[in-house]
């Protein structure tokens, strides 16, 4: 599960001049933006009416994903990007607004496996009765709809004139917050999964996609654990996953062509590829040591290899000279030790790339 920082979109669903949207807009994102720093969160403050979205003017279903339209496929953008969504909606008789509904019409995947939280505002009711008509539909897009709510009383916030909602509006906001951020970092895997990069792994439930310098984390943790056992069968510990540091991961990240799999946010194994003249080299292929003989490191190695683009003339990997378990998995797979291979315990192996 990667660790960026999160992404929260912070939607003003009133369009109507003079409206009071914009001003609880402003007021929320002012009150949160010391927490979300804390939290390690982006807020991002978008409102409807900046989007030019007409009432939806797309050929195709929403689930396809396929969009004619550039204002679609700017908010497509904006949707796609984020990792959670604070709605802040009045109440127009009973219901959200059209604008909200629209807007929400228009998307299908994007939405998907993302918590929403909702801010609302009104008379009567503070609005509450609008985001009990938006949940009946957020749910159908498999956003996430939190407990926590933030509903002001317009009588209650305005003094003169001026929108000034109470301390108790602000602690009910910082606790939405939070409790976006948690159901955000948990929902991560499900979105990862729906990624239009990730594919199906070979263990139940697993899914690979490509990693990045955000993954750093999990990649070192995932390297101490695998080359410890390394060490010890090598009786040396100069091996360097064994001492890079997130940040040294993170600039290799950017460097090489990575793919990771994972199962429930962890990280299962990994392998990287990089293109050296007319040769594939293949390095760090790594499974959890608890997973081992269940073919998930044939499967990482077989995806590795399938990078070998046209030209390529030989795939190149090197192990352990007593990493015995390794050199007869890569035997098994067709390499064979290059001469003179062998130099300070490294052994260097190749196959022939067979042309396609």
């Amino acid at each position: 599960m990667t660790t960026k920082r999160l992404r929260i979109l912070v939607l003003t669903c009133s369009t109507r001049p003079g409206a009071l949207g914009p001003a609880v807009g402003g007021w929320l994102t002012e009150t949160l933006t010391p927490v979300a720093k804390g939290l390690d969160v982006d807020l991002v403050p978008v409102a409807i009416g900046d989007l030019d979205l007409p009432f939806l003017d797309e050929e195709e279903h929403p689930s396809t994903g396929v969009h004619h339209q550039e204002h679609t496929r700017r908010w497509s953008r904006i949707v796609d990007d984020a990792d959670g969504f604070v709605f802040v909606t009045p109440e127009y008789n009973y219901g959200m607004p059209a604008t909200l509904k629209n807007a929400l019409d228009y998307l299908g995947p994007q939405w998907a496996w993302k918590p929403a939280g909702f801010v609302s505002y009104g008379h009567t009711s503070a609005g509450t009765r609008a985001v009990q008509h938006a949940k009946q539909v957020v749910t159908t897009l498999r956003l996430v709809p939190l407990g926590s709510t933030v509903a002001i009383r317009i009588a209650d916030a305005m003094r003169e004139d001026r929108f000034l909602p109470e301390a108790r509006h602000a602690d009910a906001a910082e606790g939405l917050l939070a409790e976006l951020v948690r159901v955000a970092h948990a929902l991560t895997p499900l979105r990862e999964r729906g990624r239009a990069d990730a594919v199906e792994g070979p263990l139940p439930g697993s899914y690979a996609r490509p990693l990045g310098p955000d993954d750093a984390a999990e990649v070192t943790v995932l390297q101490r654990c695998c080359w410890t056992e390394e060490a010890l069968a090598n009786d040396t510990l100069d091996i360097p996953a064994l001492h890079e540091t997130p940040e040294d991961v993170r600039t290799w990240l950017a460097d090489w062509d990575t793919t990771g799999l994972w199962r429930d946010g962890r990280l299962l194994g990994m392998v990287r590829t990089r293109r050296a003249g007319d040769d594939l080299h293949i390095g760090r292929l790594a499974v959890a040591p608890d997973l081992r003989g269940l073919g998930v490191g044939r499967w990482l190695l077989h995806r590795a290899e399938s990078a070998a683009a046209e030209g390529c003339r030989r795939v190149v990997l090197f192990t352990g000279a007593a990493s015995h378990r390794n050199i007869a998995l890569y035997r098994q797979q067709g390499y064979v030790a290059l001469p003179d291979a062998q130099e300070d315990g490294v052994v260097s192996l190749a196959k022939a790339v067979v042309p396609v």
